[in-house]
């Protein structure tokens, strides 16, 4: 995969950024806790004196760290809100926040196999804390095969993904669709491991880093209870789901939505689909009955809406938040994205949230 990913000019990128920071190596430094800019610099928190450096990979895993550690380290985020979560092109700052970090959060399921040329070239040599890894990646697996093989009996006997598409964008991820977080119930799983890293590497901040862990829990315990009772008022018919890409499953099994296809037929979303896929993804939404098409933040709705027009439904003009939460309040944090995602939908399928209980919000 990284391979193929670096044909596309990374490995120049990075050569030339290595070559910058013999130049100025000192001012890079000071970038890196210079927040954001127009050009996309690591954004960080803290102030760096006394404190862990750490760096986090994407959004939503640069929102759970931020939850549990508080300012008691100084936090670079790479991926950026609204940014796909499939790729990464690093800026100097980015770089230089690598190779002085004391821990790296990653998403982890294969996700950031595009981070592992920055990660070496940085110079990194922290800990790299995988956040996955405390989730049950067998009922994940398990979950994946499930939307796979429902996949395959929407093809009605023509040639699954596997056998038949030889696109740049399908890779091994171990049979688990890498997009864990999009579940609430999940999401809590991978606190332990961010809570406990930071425990290790700063044994005075212990206690204050599990209490955060185990509120920041409740309150998606909370959400998860609210989105299952939100569902649950909901027709069974209506429940089926189109999307941009294949980024929500975890999410719609919690809570028995029929996952019907989508747009780019991947886990990824960086390519674009034959004519063949948009006509079979158009007559299986026909089928279905589907009501509406969802496309998401990251992804452009150009493709979105030539399926909605041939399938004659509608495409919802809110975006659903899936690789990357929102750059805009109240959707740029996980649990606000999180709920703007249930209220895009139940209103797009004729329903009226219930206002989110204030556990959730607090």
């Amino acid at each position: 995969m990284l391979e193929g990913m670096l044909k596309n000019g990374l490995r120049k990128r990075i050569a030339t950024l290595i070559g910058a920071f013999a130049v100025c190596g000192l001012a890079l430094a000071g970038c890196a806790t210079g927040g954001t800019s127009d050009t996309g610099a690591a954004q960080s928190s803290g102030s760096a004196e006394g404190k862990l450096k750490v760096v986090a990979s994407t959004t939503q895993v640069q929102d759970f760290v931020a939850q549990i550690a508080g300012d008691r380290v100084q936090l670079t985020g790479l991926l950026k809100p609204g940014a796909s979560a499939h790729n990464f092109d690093p800026t100097p700052a980015d770089l230089v926040a690598l190779g002085e970090a004391d821990i790296l959060f990653l998403n982890g399921v294969g996700l950031e196999e595009f981070l592992d040329s920055a990660i070496k070239s940085s110079g990194f040599h922290g800990k790299i804390v995988e956040a996955a890894d405390a989730v049950d990646l067998e009922a994940a697996a398990e979950i994946t095969a499930k939307s796979a093989a429902q996949g395959e009996a929407d093809h009605d006997g023509h040639a699954t993904e596997a056998e038949d598409h030889d696109h740049d964008h399908d890779h091994d991820h171990g049979g688990v669709n890498p997009h864990i977080w999009t579940a609430p119930k999940m999401a809590r799983q991978m606190l332990d491991p961010i809570a406990e890293a930071l425990s290790k590497a700063d044994p005075e901040n212990r206690e204050y880093y599990h209490e955060n862990a185990t509120a920041y829990g409740e309150k998606l315990a909370a959400l998860d209870s609210w989105i299952a009772s939100e569902f649950a008022k909901v027709d069974p018919a209506k429940k089926r789901f189109v999307s941009s890409h294949n980024a929500l499953l975890y999410y719609l099994d919690s809570y028995g939505i029929e996952f019907v296809g989508s747009v780019i037929p991947s886990f990824e979303d960086n390519s674009e689909p034959s004519a063949a896929e948009i006509n079979e993804l158009v007559a299986n939404i026909k089928k279905s009955g589907v009501q509406a098409i969802f496309f998401e933040s990251s992804v452009s709705d150009r493709l979105s809406k030539t399926v909605a027009n041939e399938a004659n439904v509608v495409l919802v003009t809110d975006p659903i938040y899936a690789d990357a939460v929102g750059v805009e309040p109240p959707a740029n944090t996980y649990i606000g994205a999180t709920i703007a995602n249930t209220e895009n939908i139940l209103q797009a399928w004729g329903y009226d949230p219930s206002p989110v209980p204030q556990e959730v919000t607090n």
